[in-house]
Parts: C-alpha cells; structure tokens; sequence
C-alpha cells in the first residue's frame, strides 16, 4: 500500500488550475520529463541556450561534454561520426573556443610529432577537476564576453595534401612564436593556415626556408591579428612552382591510403607515409 510523505511541502495551486498559465499556448512545447539515474551528463542552459552560438556549435559541445576523457575530439574523427563535413564541424569548434568552451594547443611529443592538445570547459572561465571534490569558492564575477571572431582569410591550398605534408606545416607553424614571440596563436588558426604553408612546401622549400620567410621582417607594432597576418603572408608573397616538373608518365600514380583515405602518390596501393610512421610508432 503506498503511503504518503507528510514531511513533503504541497505544490501551490494556482487559482485557475493553470489554464490561462503563460507558458500554455496552442503550438507551445510540453516536457514529458523522467529523472535520469545513470549515464547522463549535466548541461548548463548558459549553453543549451546560447544566443551567439550556432545549433551545430551547442550540439558538438554537449557531445564533447559527454565523452569519457582521453576521447578523440579532433576535426577527423567528428567528421567520421557526424554527417556535417570538416569544414563545418572545425568553424562550430572555433565557435566553441571563441566563447570559452575548448581550449586548444599544439604541442610536440617527446617523438617530435605534432599533436592537439583539447580541453573541454563546462563553464567558460571556470576550471575544476572531476576526478576530486573541492571546498566550495566564493562566486567571481562573470568575466566579459569575448568579441565576435573574425573569420580569417583563406590561403593556398597544396595540390596534394598528404597527411605528412600537413604534419611538416603544423610543425613549421608551431615554431614560429620562436623565432618571433608575438607569432603565437590557436590550434584552430593552425589548422586554418596548415595547407598554406603546405603549399610552399610543395614547391621545394625546407621547414627551415619557410619559417624563416614567414617570420623575417615583421612590423615593429604589436601583431593584433597574427594569424591574420600570416594568412596573407603565405597568399601574397607565396613562391612560383617549380620550373621543371616531372612529366607524369614518371611520376607514381595516386593511390588512396588504405588507413586514412587520403591520396598520395606511390608505385601501389598501402598506407600513405604518416600512416606508415604512425605504424612503425605503434609496433
């Protein structure tokens, strides 16, 4: 027999019976709510109801937000799970970092591979660690929003991107707050200019001759914009091809890597040389 908790203050009852409640109009949703117990993620409406946000952008951070740690995130593997294409799923994740929700760098392993480094925020301009349970802090006052992104401007695109050529680009961009401090900028912006410096490779230079051609002769002001800046850089002042070229009777035909996809040229089908490297890695 069920019984009653008397100890349970009763719900207030509106006059009306809630027939003329705001919120109850004809065509108006209706929450047919039950309690989650277990594999559920917590979302705040600060991001369920952003108003900057793109809907693609609010949905690829709550599936962010509820991934194990330690799960691949990258523009790659999004695309192979969502239907949206890498070029929308990368501008929704440069939403996410503009406002606060990821945070991503480049970083070279003890290998000397380049890798991107995501961290996910739940609460932008909060950090905390779910692995232990801290003593409640006194509230900060909200830090102001960030202004709108800029999209940067394209860039060359190398006519073969084979994943080790891409790699050799990251590396090249990654180093050069080195050589100029001021130089520094997003995972995002390096996956943005990673072809246009692909593209110089591809025309016969080393890592060395275009870091040190992206980086010579900067403005004395501060650089408000450097990845804006190097966007033009790698357009305008980009090398001419080379004056010979190998006739394409000798030159390996495209095959598809049997791993990634991508196309690279070789005497038959396999994988193409970053996969073979990350396989001799793994081995």
């Amino acid at each position: 027999m069920d019984s009653q908790n008397t100890s349970v203050r009763p719900h207030a009852q509106s006059r009306n019976g809630g027939k003329n409640h705001p919120y109850r109009r004809a065509g108006g949703v209706i929450h047919d709510n039950s309690r989650h117990t277990t594999r559920f993620t917590v979302i705040g409406n600060h991001l369920a109801q952003h108003a900057e946000l793109s809907l693609l952008a609010i949905g690829l951070a709550v599936h962010i937000q509820s991934l194990p740690s330690g799960a691949s995130v990258d523009i790659r593997t999004l695309a192979d799970r969502f239907p949206e294409g890498k070029t929308r799923i990368a501008a929704a994740l440069r939403e996410l970092e503009t406002h606060g929700y990821l945070r991503r760098t480049c970083e070279r392993t003890s290998s000397g591979r380049i890798v991107t480094r995501t961290v996910s925020c739940n609460q932008p301009g909060r950090t905390g660690d779910a692995t232990e349970t801290k003593p409640a802090r006194p509230a900060r006052p909200a830090k102001p929003r960030p202004p709108a992104r800029r999209a940067l401007p394209a860039v060359p695109q190398p006519a073969y991107p084979a994943p080790d050529l891409l790699e050799t680009a990251l590396g090249v961009l990654a180093g050069l707050h080195r050589e100029d401090p001021r130089l520094l900028f997003s995972a995002t912006d390096a996956e943005h200019l990673a072809p246009g410096a692909a593209a110089w490779l591809e025309r016969g230079l080393t890592a060395d001759a275009v870091q040190r051609a992206l980086s010579a002769d900067l403005p004395p002001e501060p650089l408000r914009r450097p990845a804006a800046f190097l966007a033009h850089r790698l357009t305008a002042q980009l090398p001419p091809l080379p004056s010979f070229r190998a006739p394409e009777a000798e030159r390996h035909p495209l095959q598809n890597c049997d791993v990634c996809d991508h196309a690279f040229r070789g005497p038959e089908p396999g994988r193409c040389g970053g996969c073979r490297s990350d396989h001799q890695e793994g081995a």
